[in-house]
């Protein structure tokens, strides 16, 4: 087949594309400011401003990373040929935090007081992507995890812990959290693309959750590390010094479970994420936790 996939260049979406290149013939589209896996054509340009970018080609599929607007999906699909198939990695953020956990796929979607704006803007790329591709599949994932990982979550304890550093947990650190990995979306992805299920829009995750004292634990044992902690109470905003929001939730996957039997063991998926991250420690975004803590906690 061939796969368009937006972005391509970093953590998802360059995953994505590794693991297809050699299955398809994968095309990706970016502004070419970063480095491009191998073995793949990139069609350069802003999804805002195609032009006849895409005018001359075909795809069989989009696998969509890279949407978080109303607007990105509608400049994209304005500038496309027909397509058998279109996927949209969405996210967990479209669900009220008021909703009954764990969340399904049938419940309203609306505001989340911890993800905003962003929640909202998936919700309206949601609905314009299916009022126009009535097939497309929307995927939601809960956090997401893995090798490629650029975004500050399980490579801040993996930083922590080479520098044998104390990790400073939130009160008694038995809020969970509910984690997918990056191979496990693809594997999906390609179920979809070949299957073409009935059900359209799919929440996904590992089914056991887990909570901050265990997920801290794990990545202090892929690193060989002794880990030593420090709880924190009575401090109101959690991120200043730890890399997830105080939020609990549960997302059914029951209809995940129908096609995808399996999903990745916890400790294997965060090994491969710390023995990419040994290689690749520049390529994190960093936030400023380990400044705050070493101000503000110590």
């Amino acid at each position: 087949m061939k796969l368009l996939i937006t972005g391509g260049t970093v953590f998802v979406s360059r995953f994505i594309t590794k693991y297809f290149k050699t299955k398809h013939d994968v095309y990706v589209l970016n502004r070419g400011t970063r480095a491009q896996e191998d073995g793949i054509t990139l069609i350069k340009a802003d999804r805002h401003m195609l032009k006849d970018s895409l005018k001359n080609y075909h795809f069989d599929a989009i696998i969509d990373v890279c949407a978080y607007t109303k607007q990105d999906i509608d400049d994209l699909l304005d500038s496309i040929n027909d397509v058998k198939d279109y996927i949209f990695i969405s996210s967990s953020a479209v669900y009220p935090s008021t909703n009954t956990l764990p969340f399904t796929e049938e419940q309203i979607t609306g505001y989340n007081t911890i993800w905003k704006e962003y929640g909202l803007n998936k919700i309206a790329a949601e609905k314009v992507l299916l009022k126009r591709v009535s097939h497309a599949y929307i995927i939601r994932p809960p956090y997401l995890y893995g090798p490629m990982q650029n975004i500050y979550r399980e490579p801040f304890v993996f930083e922590c812990a080479l520098q044998n550093r104390k990790f400073y947990i939130p009160n008694d650190g038995t809020m969970k959290l509910q984690f997918f990995h990056v191979e496990d979306l693809c594997r999906i992805i390609e179920i979809i693309l070949d299957k073409h299920p009935d059900n359209h829009i799919f929440n996904v995750g590992n089914k056991e959750l887990i909570d901050i004292n265990k997920f801290v634990e794990i990545c202090y044992e892929v690193t060989g590390k002794k880990l030593e902690t420090v709880h924190i109470y009575n401090y109101d905003n959690q991120r200043d010094y730890f890399c997830f929001y105080d939020y609990e939730y549960v997302l059914d996957i029951s209809k995940q479970k129908q096609i995808l039997l399996q999903t990745k063991d916890l400790n294997q998926g965060l090994q491969e994420s710390f023995e990419w991250y040994i290689h690749h420690q520049n390529d994190v975004v960093r936030k400023n936790y380990i400044e705050f803590i070493d101000k503000k906690l110590t």
